[in-house]
């Protein structure tokens, strides 16, 4: 089922997230929703906050990133073969490399972009749809989504990451989100 993703304004994208046990209830129909809703709003990355939900829950698929790369770019993440992966209780445990640039994007605030600073590297543990733990290191683009939908659980979005100047030039793009004044492609949820 194709869910309706939260927009910018509503309190639940600044809420931490909970931990979740096994016996959540219909934990599986949940993931199988947000990959739909994620692929059907074309994104490549989903936490559950952006669809009203406050647990610790993101899907991330970044080898479809990876996969359109042309040659060059490819060349520049050669140590990334992008992953398609369930994070369930995520936490990270450290942040490595350089802070890189990368224009980013976020289905709950739509038509803006804008270039994001962060570590080549991160290192999270977390369990997999089947609540086994995993420990791994990520790097390039996909620490990058990972890195931006691990923001989400924690109450933070993109737009943290820029410069206030920056920030205050897109205050009527984002006062528009949150009324609800902006057209996509998907369904979006506002804040009343």
């Amino acid at each position: 089922m194709i869910l309706p993703i939260v927009a910018y304004g509503h309190p639940i994208l600044r809420t931490i997230s909970k931990d979740i046990t096994p016996d959540y209830p219909a934990l599986q129909n949940l993931i199988a929703d947000m990959w739909e809703t994620m692929y059907h709003s074309n994104g490549v990355g989903l936490a559950a906050p952006q669809i009203n939900k406050d647990i610790r829950l993101f899907v991330v698929d970044s080898a479809q990133i990876i996969a359109n790369l042309d040659k060059e770019e490819k060349e520049e993440f050669p140590n990334d073969e992008g992953v398609k992966e369930v994070f369930i209780n995520a936490h990270i445990q450290t942040l490595e490399g350089e802070d890189w640039a990368y224009n980013e994007g976020c289905l709950s605030i739509p038509k803006i972009r804008e270039d994001v600073f962060r570590p080549e590297e991160v290192t999270i543990e977390y369990v997999d749809e089947n609540f086994l733990p995993k420990t791994r290191t990520f790097n390039g683009i996909t620490a990058r989504v990972i890195l931006h939908e691990y923001d989400h659980i924690e109450g933070k979005l993109f737009i943290d990451h820029i410069k206030p100047l920056k920030r205050k030039l897109l205050k009527r793009k984002l006062d528009d989100i949150s009324r609800g004044k902006i057209r996509v492609d998907y369904r979006m949820m506002f804040s009343k």
